[in-house]
């Protein structure tokens, strides 16, 4: 375990707000960083059907901070206005990746090989929890050691709230869909701003929504591939991270692109996970771009 003296010298937190849509909410929160000695580093905010969105990256000097007493600054400026607010600190270490599944394992197996396996760990990232709106890949959490929870998604609404109480109870810093059939609301993903990877199977943005590799099929196209992303309200229209592609022979049948397309989601999803832990990524007009 490092020592305190060994922490970086910056402290990082994230503040997400959501409410309804309401003018000097941002003057009144920048406002307060300033007062409570931060440096904002990053501010986006965006409207949807009436609801407001505010995401602050903010910095301190660790020294300085107090994470307890800034946490409880905020959530209670928060509920002055009755917005509904998300504080998260960076903790030292490796960060910590929650893994939601439904019944496909090929990528939860990549993941658990690159991150818990016998072999050399391929990312630099530790794996808390697997949630699962199915009971399916319960056991091969279990053989890795991880504690699985299943959640019920017949009620949206009340399964997000489930998911966001496991997340926050274990400390969780990014999510990835292990081809997770279940669409997020906005008010989840805005909570997890570019924090949450996907993989969908097709070179976006042709084919988005499901069934793409019957659509490509159907379409006739000579090539075909995957593409993982960062999640936003937009289903499918995310900051692109990495893609891979492959080409279809004459005459191969459906049930052959669609192995061939696992693997290469396996393979995207991996490369994707490194590139987001490994690199300092700005994000902006839809695309991403390294700020090394």
């Amino acid at each position: 375990m490092a020592s305190k003296s060994a922490l970086p010298s910056t402290l990082f937190s994230t503040l997400t707000l959501i409410g309804p849509d309401r003018k000097g909410i941002i003057a009144r929160f920048t406002q307060l960083f300033f007062q409570l000695g931060a440096n904002i580093e990053g501010l986006e905010e965006q409207v949807a059907r009436g609801r407001f969105s505010m995401t602050v990256l903010a910095s301190w000097d660790r020294k300085k901070a107090d994470p307890t007493a800034i946490r409880a600054t905020l959530l209670a400026e928060a509920a002055i206005v009755k917005m509904e607010a998300t504080v998260r600190f960076e903790t030292p270490g490796e960060p910590k990746m929650a893994i939601l599944v439904t019944k496909e394992a090929h990528i939860l197996e990549a993941l658990l090989a690159a991150t818990t396996g016998k072999k050399k760990k391929t990312l630099p990232c530790r794996p808390v929890v697997v949630i699962g709106n199915r009971p399916d890949l319960a056991p091969l959490a279990k053989k890795a050691g991880l504690p699985f929870h299943l959640v019920d998604y017949k009620d949206r609404l009340r399964a997000e709230a489930e998911v966001r109480g496991i997340l926050d109870n274990y400390g969780v810093q990014f999510l990835v869909l292990a081809r997770f059939m279940k669409i997020l609301s906005p008010d989840f993903v805005w909570r997890w701003k570019n924090k949450i990877l996907n993989i969908h199977p097709s070179l976006l943005p042709a084919f988005p929504g499901a069934n793409a590799y019957r659509q490509a099929f159907e379409k006739g196209v000579k090539v075909f591939g995957v593409t993982a992303h960062l999640v936003t309200p937009q289903l499918d229209e995310g900051p692109i991270l990495a893609q891979e592609a492959a080409a279809i022979g004459l005459g191969e049948p459906l049930a052959a692109i669609v192995r061939k397309g696992q693997q290469l989601e396996t393979k995207c999803l991996l490369a994707a996970v490194k590139i987001f832990l490994t690199k300092k990524l700005d994000i902006y007009w839809g695309r991403v771009h390294s700020a090394e």
